[in-house]
């Protein structure tokens, strides 16, 4: 699908300028709609100017007004004969200069966050190299001390479908990890059945004295002085019975 010039500045026009629903502006754009709900909170674009595509011809302001009647209908983008057999461009990841001191926090955010994630997986998402990533990651960074994570979607560094699609794609390729036995299922229990259950009985470790101590010994059940036994006996010191002699 052809998308529009500028999207992140077109999406924050449409967002400003029209009644379209998020949904209708991210599948415009190509963001993710949780983008372009940030974009509407003031979280994400910040400081980004407004592109006008009705100016710049990608948009007519009947297709505008049709789809703010229609929360279904999807906006099309104007034919540019420009743009005709336009390759998309394959090699590493291009990171504006304004951008490119962002792109630690950005890695801090994703190793802290997406563990799951490869260091080949972030430099594609952030644009940066392994040895970068793995100075963030042992934290022997020259600037470590400053670098706080944030959010590489916030930054601008990626998009949020392009974050989501790596992340998926690096939990099915561990799927061990994480993941709950059959096992495990059968002894998971409601609320209700935990509440009726008995409560189980336990032992207490690590206190000196209990290996020399037996548990339901039928002939310490029947001994005499077992049934004699009360807390005056038990907690006599041997100061009270020097006083009785």
């Amino acid at each position: 699908m052809a998308l529009p010039l500028m999207q992140k500045a077109t999406a924050v026009w449409l967002v400003e300028n029209t009644t379209l629903t998020f949904r209708q502006i991210a599948e415009f754009c190509g963001l993710h709609e949780l983008e372009v709900n940030g974009i509407a909170d003031g979280e994400v674009a910040q400081g980004i100017k407004g592109f006008d595509p009705v100016v710049n011809r990608q948009l007519t302001p009947e297709e505008i007004r049709r789809a703010e009647k229609d929360p279904a209908y999807r906006l099309k983008l104007m034919y540019n004969p420009a743009a005709e057999g336009e390759a998309k461009r394959k090699g590493p990841r291009y990171t504006p200069l304004s951008k490119r001191q962002d792109r630690p926090a950005a890695i801090a955010w994703l190793v802290k966050f997406h563990p799951e994630l490869s260091d080949g997986q972030i430099g594609k998402l952030v644009g940066t190299t392994k040895p970068t990533t793995d100075s963030i990651r042992d934290r022997t960074h020259w600037n470590i001390s400053n670098v706080a994570p944030v959010d590489p979607v916030a930054l601008g560094l990626c998009k949020q479908v392009e974050l989501d699609s790596a992340v998926a794609k690096a939990v099915r390729r561990s799927p061990g990890e994480g993941v709950m036995s059959d096992a495990e299922r059968m002894r998971l229990v409601s609320t209700e059945q935990s509440l009726s259950m008995e409560p189980e009985t336990r032992l207490p470790s690590g206190i000196s004295g209990l290996e020399n101590f037996t548990l339901g010994r039928k002939e310490d059940r029947a001994s005499p002085a077992a049934a004699k036994l009360d807390a005056e006996s038990l907690f006599k010191l041997p100061a009270d019975d020097k006083d009785d002699e």
